[in-house]
C-alpha cells in the first residue's frame, strides 16, 4: 500500500500505510520475551521505515522527519526483556557455562589445548540461547507515542539534541533545542562509517606508549568525521551540553574527538525516546555504592581501592566475593556502580558479550535478570560500549541491556585502552560525581584533569556518557 500510494504521489498515502505498518509488527514484537527476538524483528519494518523517511523527507519538514526517524529506531528497549530467575533449567545452563568459560580461560593462559571445552562452551551457549528465545513477551512496550514538544520541552533553551537520520545513504542532521527542529545535511554514511574504523583503529595503537606520531592522524580523522556527521550543523549547537541520537551503525564514534564536542558535555543516546525516559529515571532510594574489581587487570584495579575509601559504607566486591551471584545481588537497585574488570565483546553472540569476575564471565544475558540496573554505573572496562547493529536500527550489548532495567547514566568505552591510564580518568570522574555533577559533565572534567599526552588523551575520547544523567 506504501508503494502504491507513492507511485500515485500521495505523500499522506505513504505515512498512513507505514504507520499501519508498523502498528502491525509493534503488537507482534512485544509477544517476543526476548530482546535479541525483538530486536532482530524489527528488520520486518525497515523498509517501512525507510518509504515513510523518504516520504517525511520530501515534504519539507523537519518535525515529521524526526517522528518517522524515532518511529523505528532503538524499539526494543521500549521495554525490559522478559526476565525468568526461577528458571532451573536456564539458571543450570548459566552457571555450567560459566565453569567451562572460567576452565577454557585458565588452560588457555597455561598453554594448554581448549578444543573440547570449547566445544561444550558452545553447546551451552546453544540451550541458553534456546531457552531465552522461547520465552513469550510479558511487558508491553511504551505505548506513548513520540512527542516533539515533549522533547523540545525538556531540552529547554541549553541543550542541544542532535538526532542523525540517514535517508538515502545521507546523513540528516536534526538539531533540537530552543523550542524548534531544523534540518541539516551532511555527508554519507558509508564514508563516515569507514572513517570511523581508521579512528578505532588509531585509538588502538595509541592505547600503547610510544604512538605520540598517531595523534595528529587520529585528531585529523575526528575533523573529517565531523564533516560527515554534522556538517554546518557544528555551528549551531550553542555553548550548553549536547545530546547525540546516532543511527546503530554509527554507535562507536568516538564522539568527544570530534572539535566541537570535544570541550563539551556530551552524551550518546540510542534514541531521543530513550532519553526522555532516562532523564524521567528516578534515582532509588538509599542511593547505595557497589565497587567491583575483577581479576587480572594490570592496575590490579587500583581505582576501586581509592574508591573505597572516597565512598564510606560502599559494598566493595573483589578477590573471591566477585563472584556472578554476588556482584548481582549487590547491583540490584543501587544508586551507582563501578565495575572494573576486563570486557569482552562478541560479534557472533552479543548477548554473551562479557565482564570478568572470579567465578568466570558475567554475561549479558546475566544482567537481564536483574530486577533493576543501577541508577549510575561506570564500566572501566575494555569494548563495554560495544554492540551488534541487528534489526532496522536495534543495538544489542552491555550498555542497551541495562538501558531498559532503570539505567539513567553509562559511561562505558568503545575501544582497547590503557589500564594504567583509567586510573586517573575514573579518579578524576568521581571526583566529578561528589561535586554533584551528572555523568557527562563529570567525564568532561575528568577529561580535561589528564596529561596532555596521547596516551590519556586517547583514553579519554574512549569513553562514552549514555543515557541522561
Amino acid at each position: 500500500q506504501a508503494l502504491r500510494a507513492r507511485a500515485a504521489g500521495s505523500t499522506r498515502g505513504v505515512l498512513e500505510a507505514c504507520r499501519r505498518g508498523l502498528d502491525v509488527l509493534d503488537d507482534h514484537r512485544m509477544t517476543l520475551g526476548a530482546s535479541e527476538l525483538r530486536a532482530r524483528a524489527t528488520a520486518q519494518g525497515a523498509e517501512l521505515a525507510a518509504l515513510a523517511q523518504q516520504a517525511a523527507l520530501r515534504s519539507g519538514g523537519p518535525r515529521r522527519l524526526l517522528v518517522w526517524s524515532e518511529r523505528w529506531r532503538a524499539t526494543a528497549l521500549s521495554a525490559p526483556p522478559t526476565r525468568p530467575p526461577a528458571d532451573p533449567e536456564l539458571l543450570s545452563h548459566m552457571t555450567a557455562y560459566r565453569e567451562i568459560a572460567a576452565r577454557a580461560e585458565e588452560a588457555r593462559m597455561e598453554g594448554r589445548p581448549v578444543p573440547a571445552l570449547e566445544r561444550e562452551q558452545r553447546r551451552l551457549e546453544r540451550a541458553i540461547r534456546s531457552r531465552t528465545l522461547h520465552m513469550r513477551g510479558e511487558a508491553r512496550g511504551d505505548d506513548t507515542r513520540f512527542d516533539v514538544g515533549r522533547l523540545l520541552e525538556r531540552l529547554g533553551d541549553g541543550v542541544r539534541l542532535v538526532e542523525l537520520a540517514v535517508v538515502d545513504g545521507r546523513v540528516q542532521v536534526l538539531l533540537c533545542g530552543q523550542g524548534r527542529v531544523r534540518r541539516f545535511e551532511a555527508g554519507s554514511l558509508a564514508a563516515a562509517e569507514t572513517e570511523a574504523e581508521h579512528v578505532q583503529a588509531g585509538l588502538r595503537r595509541l592505547a600503547h606508549p610510544g604512538a605520540q606520531a598517531r595523534l595528529p592522524v587520529v585528531e585529523a580523522a575526528g575533523r573529517r568525521l565531523e564533516e560527515l556527521l554534522l556538517g554546518p550543523a557544528a555551528a549551531h549547537l550553542g555553548d550548553g551540553p549536547v545530546v547525540i541520537v546516532p543511527p546503530g551503525r554509527l554507535h562507536r564514534v568516538p564522539w568527544a574527538l570530534l572539535p566541537s564536542l570535544r570541550e563539551r558535555v556530551v552524551s550518546v543516546s540510542p534514541s531521543a525516546s530513550s532519553w526522555l525516559r532516562a532523564r524521567e529515571t528516578r534515582p532509588p532510594r538509599g542511593g547505595r555504592q557497589v565497587l567491583v574489581r575483577g581479576p587480572g587487570l594490570a592496575t590490579g584495579g587500583a581505582e576501586v581501592t581509592r574508591l573505597a575509601d572516597r565512598y564510606r559504607g560502599a559494598t566493595v566486591l573483589e578477590h573471591g566475593d566477585a563472584t556472578v551471584p554476588r556482584v548481582l545481588t549487590e547491583l540490584d537497585g543501587a544508586g551507582l556502580a563501578h565495575i572494573a574488570a576486563h570486557g569482552t565483546f562478541r560479534t557472533d553472540g552479543p548477548l554473551f558479550s562479557a565482564l570478568r569476575m572470579a567465578d568466570g564471565p558475567l554475561i549479558v544475558h546475566d544482567f537481564e535478570r536483574l530486577g533493576r540496573s543501577p541508577y549510575r554505573i561506570i564500566l572501566s572496562c575494555c569494548d563495554t560500549a560495544r554492540f551488534a547493529t541487528v534489526g532496522a536500527d536495534e543495538l544489542l550489548g552491555l550498555v542497551t541491556a541495562l538501558l531498559p532495567l532503570g539505567t539513567a547514566g553509562v559511561v562505558a568505552c568503545s575501544a582497547p585502552v590503557n589500564d594504567a591510564a583509567v586510573v586517573p580518568l575514573m579518579l578524576a570522574l568521581h571526583e566529578g560525581l561528589a561535586k554533584g555533577l551528572p555523568l557527562p559533565e563529570a567525564l568532561r572534567d575528568a577529561r580535561s584533569a589528564m596529561p596532555d599526552d596521547a596516551l590519556h588523551r586517547a583514553t579519554g575520547w574512549a569513553f562514552t556518557a549514555f543515557g541522561a544523567t
